[in-house]
């Protein structure tokens, strides 16, 4: 996968912090990226689905959930977020 412009890599995790941040409200904005898994934020599975089917919607990318259980960590999940097809 080849790496995104910065300013789509930004906005994609501005959109991420976002999006966990209204699934799970009691979560720290400054936790979310890095090598954190969304389960390292107390996502369970549904809330798991829930955010990544969010992102997918304003994102518009159109991917399978399936190629989300493979990302380890937020980072990741931005990276694939920022460089999928539209």
């Amino acid at each position: 996968m080849t790496q995104a412009p910065l300013d789509v890599r930004a906005q994609t995790a501005r959109l991420v912090v976002e999006v966990v941040t209204e699934i799970l409200p009691g979560v720290d904005p400054q936790l979310i990226g890095g090598k954190r898994h969304l389960k390292d934020l107390g996502a369970d599975s549904v809330d798991r689905v829930e955010i990544i089917a969010a992102l997918l919607d304003r994102t518009r990318v159109d991917a399978p959930m399936s190629d989300f259980s493979d990302l380890p960590d937020i980072d990741s999940l931005i990276d694939f977020l920022s460089g999928a097809p539209r």
